[in-house]
């Protein structure tokens, strides 16, 4: 599978030349490393937890555990594989973020969204809040996603949202392919038969909306009306950055459903020098990798 997050790096390096250069001490050699996998480990992070911060937390530990472990690394696999096999095992041990209680399953999502007050709005005052209804829809949709477990949102995020083939995942996830097939499956029917009970944006018949649920989030602060969650301009989408033919996918249950989390978003501007300079300034990591 083409690798799809090498923008946040330009040079020419491959991840081998890379590797073999940090291992010798070459502090910038590691930053580019950093560089070119840290999109992707992020917004894994961010669809795991949900929270921003919590997301960058996770990233953080991952990387600094991807990066303790570089002199183990021997190349009988490709980096990628070997790295994001260490990121995906800490996102699944790790201790739970706070963001995760938001919803624990679908049946407490269920609850709360009954309990939300509708309110109503014409076609006027829609147009209005068309922000605010865009950021009701992904709010919704990534506190579905924690009602997923861990594994199964883990593997939803890979083989869904960034389209890992089963090769990929069953290699970073350290299981079968028909295993990685089967609870991938399953992941997505579990999502689709609660969005096509609850989402009116999956089956018209549901009265859910996304737009009668504004004035009471706005109202109680789910939705910070000076800073989106979400629905901001300089996210692009997933559909945007990894699956460009996401109209064609192929062996999914209702395609509908699967074109929504594709338009979620996908961050690029999370603080990447912090990221940088917390982990190759860390003491620990620098005696360790004796970076130059």
């Amino acid at each position: 599978m083409k690798n799809p997050f090498l923008k946040e790096y330009s040079g020419g390096k491959t991840d081998i030349e890379l590797v073999s250069l940090a291992k010798n001490g070459d502090k910038q050699a590691l930053e580019n490393l950093i560089l070119k996998h840290q999109p992707f480990i992020y917004n894994v992070a961010w669809k795991m937890v949900r929270n921003p911060s919590d997301a960058e937390d996770l990233t953080q530990e991952s990387l600094i555990k991807v990066i303790t472990k570089l002199n183990q690394f021997r190349g009988e696999s490709s980096f990628r594989t070997w790295s994001y096999r260490i990121v995906a095992n800490h996102f699944l041990v790790s201790k739970r973020k706070s963001s995760e209680s938001l919803f624990t399953n679908f049946d407490a999502m269920a609850k709360g969204l009954d309990q939300t007050p509708d309110s109503e709005m014409s076609e006027t005052e829609k147009k209005e809040n068309k922000a605010f209804i865009k950021e009701m829809n992904y709010s919704c949709m990534n506190g579905m996603l924690l009602c997923l477990t861990r594994e199964q949102r883990l593997v939803y995020i890979l083989g869904e949202m960034f389209n890992a083939d089963h090769s990929i995942g069953s290699e970073i996830l350290e299981i079968s392919k028909d295993n990685f097939r089967q609870r991938l499956s399953r992941s997505r029917k579990d999502l689709f038969n609660f969005m096509n009970n609850k989402c009116g944006l999956v089956n018209k018949s549901n009265p859910c909306r996304c737009h009668k649920k504004v004035k009471f989030a706005l109202d109680n602060k789910i939705i910070d009306s000076k800073n989106l969650l979400f629905n901001r301009d300089e996210y692009a989408s997933f559909k945007e950055r990894i699956k460009p033919d996401t109209d064609e996918m192929m062996d999914i249950i209702d395609e509908k459903y699967s074109r929504l989390y594709s338009n979620l978003p996908y961050k690029q501007d999370f603080d990447k020098e912090t990221f940088l300079r917390d982990i190759v300034n860390n003491d620990h990591i620098k005696n360790l990798m004796k970076l130059n």
